[in-house]
């Protein structure tokens, strides 16, 4: 079982920078795929970034190459996404997700989400 905790959401401006934090609790965070999903209102939930477990290799949606960046620390059971030139488009709630799959089973788990508002 991992229980995730989002933190760092809030208003900022057009052009303007915040940095994301989820925080795992539980076993085995190195094992585990970490993943910023976001959802606006009216809109299907959308994969933002995402990390494998030992963090040697990232993806990204095309809308956010550039702006954004996912990274992790396993010594802290933490994965952030580092926000740059937001956007009022980038307004959603943020969640964070880890999945592995383990002897065969999908284990797959979602934070609470983080507001992120961009707006003037």
């Amino acid at each position: 079982q991992v229980q995730l905790v989002e933190s760092g959401g809030g208003l900022v401006q057009p052009g303007g920078s915040l940095r994301l934090s989820c925080s795992a609790s539980g076993s085995a965070f190195n094992t585990y795929t970490m993943s910023w999903f976001r959802q606006a209102p009216g809109k299907e939930r959308e994969l933002v970034a995402a990390i494998t477990s030992a963090g040697g290799s990232t993806n990204y949606a095309d809308s956010m190459k550039g702006r954004f960046t996912i990274f992790r620390d396993n010594a802290k059971n933490t994965v952030y996404l580092q926000m740059n030139s937001l956007k009022p488009e980038d307004t959603a709630v943020y969640y964070c997700n880890a999945r592995r799959i383990w002897v065969g089973i999908n284990y797959e788990y979602w934070g609470q989400g983080t507001q992120v508002t961009v707006s003037s």
